[in-house]
């Protein structure tokens, strides 16, 4: 029997009206407005919701201009990643609700701790370039805005149930009480999800939770929201080999990989990681023209990833050499590791908007404060008998304090003209203090201040628009730049020039754009194409870079029941003077000094020059199908632009079908089908290189190189069943 839906009062009519401009005033404080000068996508809920069969965000948002998506298990569920117009995940501002998400040191947004966050997300704004002030890591690529779902003012009911290749599975349910009282809101989700994955031994057993309780009073909304997960993922950040790949065999997994008595054994390795995310917001409309909000948010994370190192060093992980049977010193032994990382993140985000007349007005303030505690363990080491169970090998806490300002301002010279400033300041003090597996002793206690002045002109008339902006971004160095590296030889902050222009018209059932980018970097921290232990991209400073572009995109209502859209990216992206440091050594593999081999100008890695997207989607009556299609050309795996250590180019080809019809016992029950890799193609996303010089065996232009590349999925599928009660 379908759920009893009662009218709402002519009160709670009202409060309905007041919900949502408070809910209009929230997204606004977070997202820039149409019509603002610089490049973005708004991806809606329906659309999230419509392709949403499991896989992470940055799947979601693959259909936008510029995205690259990479998933080490090949599935897009687990450890995945994206780069916008070349720039790392690291280096792109995530918010949801306008409370930072990314990890204050890495500055990276680790997707495997939001598993189907989709289902409680109600839009995702994606800018492109520096974009507009917000709080967090300074965006050096992009910025990502996720606005969860609004409170429901009718109750609800949902349950899905997915399943499809590789042992995927998800399972979640949703609901709401709807308005109560013509006073409180409460919402909840839960899901699970399960993945064996593409890749040999990178399963995933990932669960998470969304719960909100909202409260409307007069012209207040107070609102408590928590989120968070839990996951064990194998890993699989090694990546597969070019050998292996062209040896036929895709799906090879190194990650925990070891020998005894002759015999190839594989470790359990795995990745644990616990997150819950708590924010307190209230907003307020003084009247018309005046609001602000206040964000109170807390964050406690805690994990470790385990994993089997053969032939380890004692003396490194602070154990003593011991007698063998045989009476000698042993010095290497085989042993499992565990390195923890604990963390506290909490803070506050302010927002006051004022919009009257010609002038529209933002003033924003933020401060939040990270604390992680970083140690390692010894919890096995083979005939190592007196081993302590908790016995340490390093431990080191970092800290991190970062706090802005700004003011964004549009002012409105006529009925069609505006222009744009936004004055943001950010200031970081960040310390490190403690041993290291990698560097002995880290003393680190640093601070930056960056002003990050944006302007821009904007011309809107009719269906047509045009603007021209400029905006300079700072960025710090992470986590891994003190840690990886030397410790004499800590990067500086990077700067970024941004200039952007564009142009977009729209008629009744069309509209395209055009985005031109030029982005100017000094010192651009830019990924060499290593990885750390974890699959983090290890970066370094280069002085003088650039990417510059055009953005072409555009969609056409063919049919009232056929629409289509598409996207090009064609860009160049460069690094002026670049020197590499090659690694040598003799043929004892003794080292030696390094090779230097000198670029006038080159490309910088991971940064192909075209990327393209094209969709068709029918909707005619409870029917809905979409077949997409990305292109993504070569892709260097370091700085030199050298074919033979590069991915090559791409076409993959994805179809969603999905039915929706009604019961009297069920509003809507949603069947929907989703084929991944259509057309079977084999191909690689992302990865890693070594290269060096060996004497007598090797030479700069004939390297030995070391190599590993993300295989993604060849054709696949998951099958899905909705059922949901109310509207």
């Amino acid at each position: 029997m379908a759920l009893s839906v009662p009218a709402l009062t002519a009160e709670a009519q009202q409060d309905t009206i007041v919900s949502r401009n408070l809910d209009e005033f929230v997204v606004r404080a977070a997202q820039v407005a149409e019509g603002s000068p610089m490049a973005k996508s708004n991806v809606t809920g329906k659309e999230l919701q419509t392709n949403n069969f499991g896989q992470d965000v940055p799947y979601l948002i693959s259909q936008t201009p510029s995205v690259i998506v990479t998933s080490d298990a090949g599935t897009g569920i687990g450890y995945t990643s994206f780069r916008i117009r070349g720039t790392g995940d690291s280096r792109i501002n995530v918010t949801v609700n306008g409370v930072p998400l990314n990890d204050s040191e890495s500055q990276t947004t680790f997707w495997v701790n939001m598993p189907d966050f989709a289902s409680s997300t109600g839009e995702v704004q994606v800018q492109r370039g520096v974009g507009s002030s917000t709080n967090g890591a300074g965006a050096f690529g992009a910025s990502i805005s996720m606005m969860t779902e609004r409170a429901s003012m009718t109750p609800f009911f949902e349950a899905s149930e997915t399943a499809g290749s590789f042992g995927t599975s998800k399972t979640t349910v949703k609901g709401s009480t709807g308005l109560m009282n013509n006073l409180f809101v409460a919402d909840a989700r839960y899901s699970k999800m399960r993945s064996n994955g593409y890749i040999d031994r990178a399963k995933a057993d990932v669960s998470s939770y969304y719960g909100s309780l909202t409260m409307y009073r007069d012209a207040t909304q107070l609102k408590f929201t928590t989120f968070g997960s839990a996951e064990t993922t194998n890993q699989a950040w090694n990546y597969v080999p070019s050998d292996y790949i062209k040896a036929g065999n895709r799906t090879y997994n190194s990650c925990g990989e070891y020998e005894e008595n002759g015999v190839t054994k594989y470790y359990d390795q795995t990745d644990n990681y616990w997150q819950q995310h708590y924010h307190l917001s209230m907003v307020h409309s003084f009247n018309a023209y005046l609001g602000t909000s206040l964000t109170l948010h807390y964050t406690h994370g805690k994990g470790y990833y385990e994993d089997y190192k053969a032939g380890a060093k004692l003396a490194k992980f602070g154990l003593e050499p011991f007698n063998g049977t045989d009476g000698q010193t042993v010095k290497r032994t085989d042993l499992v590791r565990r390195k923890w990382m604990r963390n506290d993140f909490y803070g506050f985000v302010f927002k006051a908007d004022y919009k009257k007349d010609f002038i529209d007005a933002i003033f924003g303030l933020g401060a939040n404060n990270y604390e992680g505690d970083h140690f390692g363990r010894v919890i096995w080491a083979r005939n190592y008998f007196n081993l302590s169970p908790t016995h340490e090998y390093y431990r080191n806490k970092g800290e991190k304090l970062d706090y802005n300002a700004y003011l964004k301002t549009t002012f409105a010279t006529s009925s069609h003209t505006s222009i744009y400033a936004d004055l943001q300041y950010r200031g970081i003090h960040y310390t490190i203090d403690g041993t290291s597996d990698k560097v002995p002793q880290l003393d680190v206690d640093t601070d930056f201040g960056f002003f990050n002045p944006k302007f821009g002109f904007n011309y809107r008339n009719g269906g047509q628009q045009a603007y021209a902006s400029f905006a300079i971004g700072h960025r710090e160095p992470g986590r891994n730049n003190y840690t990886d590296e030397s410790a004499v030889e800590h990067p500086t902050y990077e700067t970024l020039y941004d200039y952007e222009v564009g142009y977009s018209v729209a008629g009744k059932r069309w509209n395209t754009a055009v985005s031109l980018y030029y982005m100017d970097y000094d010192n651009q921290l830019i990924q060499t194409g290593r990885l750390s232990e974890i699959g983090e991209a290890l970066t370094t400073n280069i002085k003088d870079s650039y990417r510059m572009g055009v953005e072409l995109s555009g969609n056409v209502q063919i049919a009232d029941w056929l629409r289509w859209q598409a996207n090009i990216t064609l860009s160049q992206n460069k690094i002026r003077n670049f020197v590499e440091s090659v690694a040598a050594y003799d043929a004892n593999w003794d080292d030696i000094a390094p090779i230097e081999v000198k670029y006038d100008k080159t490309d910088i890695a991971f940064s192909p020059s075209v990327t393209a997207n094209n969709t068709f989607s029918v909707h005619a009556g409870g029917f809905d199908a979409g077949l997409n299609s990305v292109y993504v050309s070569r892709q260097y795996l370091d700085n030199t632009a050298c074919r033979s250590r590069s991915i090559d180019s791409y076409f993959v080809s994805n179809a969603t079908l999905s039915y929706t019809f009604n019961t009297k016992a069920v509003d809507d029950i949603v069947v929907g089908l989703r084929i991944n890799n259509l057309f079977n193609e084999k191909y690689e996303t992302s990865g890693w290189v070594s290269s060096c010089v060996v004497e007598g065996e090797s030479t700069v232009d004939n390297r030995t190189v070391y190599d590993g590349l993300a295989v993604q999925a060849t054709t696949n599928f998951m099958i899905n069943i909705k059922l949901r009660i109310g509207k």
